[in-house]
């Protein structure tokens, strides 16, 4: 017979239990403002509720009553040099730091509040309502909270997409010699998604001083938490991932409190990631003022059960039994901070014209214009303003003959050099003397630090990456090894790295480079093959650059990573050791953005192409030699920045333009591109655009169909032909 022994976690798993004596030997202060904190949550959330019940806020008002215990307890265990991120029920924790950063010492729940309080209350509830006077201008809304001078960092309506920012928060904070910490709040539902377990394995791998804080409220939208795991003790993922893990009342703010100091400790100290759990529990459905009960998927007993332990009443009498409040001390702080809610409001409202008595509508004035609708989407460059940015025409500095992959790890080795903040990150990056493909050679010996080999989790470090730029105090370049691989990644890519700027108000940096693999022709198949240029295209907050020669590689990268805004860096695999014009000793030059390339002069047409692309347009049109075409290398692709100017010039002379890719016809970036001409230049096209793509299917394992699927130099003849022929 085997023999079985039980095998432990390493990492302590423990539930925190607060007793009469904890509340004894409390600070008083930290016990009063604990019930502070949770009477003027509760008010600020009774009011939304108010207010969206008269039809006063557009959208969803993801209440958070009954939840504030484990916001209070935890957030006043940190500091304003402690970041934190949450979900889209986050109002709780967004105010809990917000006034813990203006009133550090506490607050008196009977005294009135301070002129900070009131407006943080005033801005929050205006950023709830889409107003300008919010955070965000009222473009994060109730689920997009952030203010990042009190160390929120923003709420996100993504379930799970805002986890992996917050191991970035925690990356920058012990990169830079800090002992402060991260805090990343999300439910029942998170719990589970891909991104939330990938970041915790990420997390404990590089000890990563990040607190992992669920809400276990029991229910996502109406499934019960038991319906959606076999382990309903969600903190249980925390051994799993060798993660210091503690479970704990989320009713009792003194249990968390206590909790969460041991688990600050344990990160501040160097112990790495924590999870803590807390069981709680929201009064009212997903979304609104009425009760689960009344959606059938909770019982009116079950609510009443948790509603007797609500954590103003659990506060309050512990403070009463103390002698640190009076008989009927909450419910006169409850009435001053409804009251102090409702005064708020009115700098928001005014009477409804020709409305019923009690009827209110948001004043005019409190709107944000209109016009500031696109502001934001990606900053305006004022960075580049002492960047040495040479003549987009020619090389402005000594070239020699090189291959793309040397440039790569030679501009990016001096960026490391000259800047301490540059990250580079991704899988493999830090092995096979470069990476994959040698992009990163000799890297790792110059910068053991800051060339960081990932485990397989592209949305864990997509999602890391971002929260470090946020954070500003770094810029990561994160490789995708191949481009399919953004699929993978799509909420970090598209949901949080691409809408982050505006979606946060339009004023803060995001400063991140993605370096992605194109390897088409390569014969790795539908799943590692494919031009992402036409789906980051579509993606309002890229700038995508597309190098095709070395010497555009180093000043575009260098561009690249002085942008405040994302930008992906797209490299072809049949470029890496084609022979080019390459710098010789400078590797500092930028070539400007929105500057495009004309490779070849011609009156006829104008052909308009990309990366590995160009080469096959310039071979092919020397090989036809009936049309006399301009050949334009676009270098930026994204909306923003492309060069609008030149093709206007080429194509006033030329009067009809060929647009050539390679990729597929689906996700075709010329698809895009061609309908911006029409539109653009219609009165100067004497025909309607033409396109080189790939075929419907995505390229095939065998070499004949991967041929067929894609487009070279021959699809771009049979195109030259077609237009000779008129």
């Amino acid at each position: 017979m085997p023999q079985h022994r039980p095998l432990q976690p390493a990492a302590p798993w423990v539930a925190v239990v607060s007793g009469d004596d904890d509340w004894d030997a409390a600070d008083p202060a930290l016990l009063r403002t604990f019930l502070a904190q949770l009477v003027w949550i509760r008010a600020f959330e009774q009011h939304v509720l108010d207010l969206a019940g008269a039809g006063l806020i557009h959208g969803p008002a993801h209440s958070s009553i009954g939840q504030e215990g484990g916001a209070v307890g935890s957030v006043l265990a940190l500091t304003s040099a402690d970041s934190v991120n949450g979900s889209h029920r986050g109002h709780h924790q967004f105010l809990a730091k917000a006034l813990h950063h203006v009133e550090p010492k506490g607050i008196d729940p009977l005294a009135p509040p301070t002129e900070e309080m009131r407006e943080v209350l005033l801005r929050t509830l205006a950023e709830i309502a889409g107003l300008d006077r919010g955070w965000s201008h009222g473009r994060g809304g109730s689920m997009h909270l952030q203010w990042k001078a009190a160390g929120a960092m923003g709420t996100n309506a993504i379930v799970g997409g805002g986890v992996p920012q917050a191991a970035g928060f925690a990356f920058a904070h012990q990169r830079s010699g800090t002992d402060a910490v991260a805090v990343t709040y999300f439910g029942d539902g998170a719990v589970n998604i891909g991104s939330t377990l990938e970041t915790m394995n990420l997390a404990g791998a590089w000890s990563l001083p990040v607190c992992f804080f669920i809400e276990n409220n029991r229910y996502a939208v109406s499934t019960s938490v038991e319906e959606a795991t076999a382990e309903p003790r969600l903190s249980a993922r925390g051994p799993g991932f060798n993660l210091a893990s503690w479970k704990v009342d989320g009713q009792d703010p003194l249990a968390v409190h206590l909790a969460m100091t041991e688990a600050v400790h344990h990160m501040r100290r160097g112990g790495g990631a924590t999870v803590v759990e807390v069981d709680t529990y929201r009064y009212f459905h997903q979304n609104g003022g009425f009760a689960g009960s009344a959606f059938g998927y909770r019982t009116k007993e079950e609510e009443k059960a948790w509603r007797e332990r609500d954590p103003i009443t659990v506060t309050a009498a512990q403070l009463q039994r103390i002698g640190l409040l009076g008989e009927g001390g909450a419910e006169e702080a409850l009435a001053q901070a409804r009251a102090v809610m409702e005064e708020i409001g009115s700098t928001l409202l005014e009477p409804l014209p020709g409305g019923k008595p009690g009827q209110r509508r948001i004043r005019e004035s409190e709107w944000p214009d209109p016009a500031w609708v696109d502001v934001g989407v990606r900053g305006d460059l004022s960075e580049l303003a002492d960047a040495p940015v040479v003549a987009p025409e020619g090389h402005a500095v000594a070239v020699q003959d090189g291959t793309l992959v040397e440039s790569i790890a030679a501009v990016l080795g001096r960026r490391m050099e000259t800047d301490p903040g540059v990250v580079v990150l991704g899988e493999d990056v830090h092995r096979l003397n470069g990476g994959t493909n040698g992009a990163t050679r000799g890297l790792r010996e110059r910068f053991p630090d800051r060339l960081l080999g990932t485990p397989i989790s592209e949305n864990a470090f997509t999602g890391l990456a971002l929260g470090m730029a946020l954070d500003g105090r770094f810029t990561p370049v994160v490789e995708f090894m191949y481009a399919d691989f953004m699929w993978v990644a799509a909420d970090q890519l598209f949901n949080q790295v691409a809408k982050a700027r505006h979606m946060y108000g339009g004023g803060g940096a995001v400063p991140l480079v993605l370096r992605s693999k194109v390897a088409m022709g390569t014969g790795y198949g539908s799943q590692h093959s494919m031009d992402p240029a036409g789906i980051f295209a579509t993606s309002a907050g890229w700038r995508i650059v597309a190098p095709s020669t070395p010497y555009d590689y180093v000043g575009l990268m260098n561009t690249a990573l002085r942008c405040e805004d994302p930008v992906v860096v797209l490299e072809h695999v049949d470029l890496y050791n084609a022979v080019g014009p390459a710098p010789v000793d400078d590797l500092d030059y930028c070539l400007p953005v929105g500057k495009a390339a004309v490779r070849r002069t011609g009156d006829d047409v104008t052909i308009l192409s990309y990366l590995g692309m160009v080469p096959f347009v310039l071979e092919a049109v020397e090989e036809f030699g009936q049309v006399d075409a301009e050949v334009i290398d676009l270098r930026w692709l994204d909306r923003a920045s492309i060069d609008w100017d030149t093709v206007e010039e080429s194509l006033t002379r030329t009067n009809q333009v060929l647009i050539a890719e390679q990729g597929a016809v689906g996700t075709s970036y010329g698809g895009w591109l061609a309908d911006e001409i029409h539109r653009r230049f219609f009165d100067l096209l004497d025909a309607p655009v033409r396109r080189v793509t790939g075929a419907e299917a995505s390229p095939s394992i065998s070499r004949v169909l991967e041929r067929a699927a894609i487009a070279q130099r021959d699809e771009v003849i049979a195109e030259l032909t077609e237009i000779a022929r008129y």
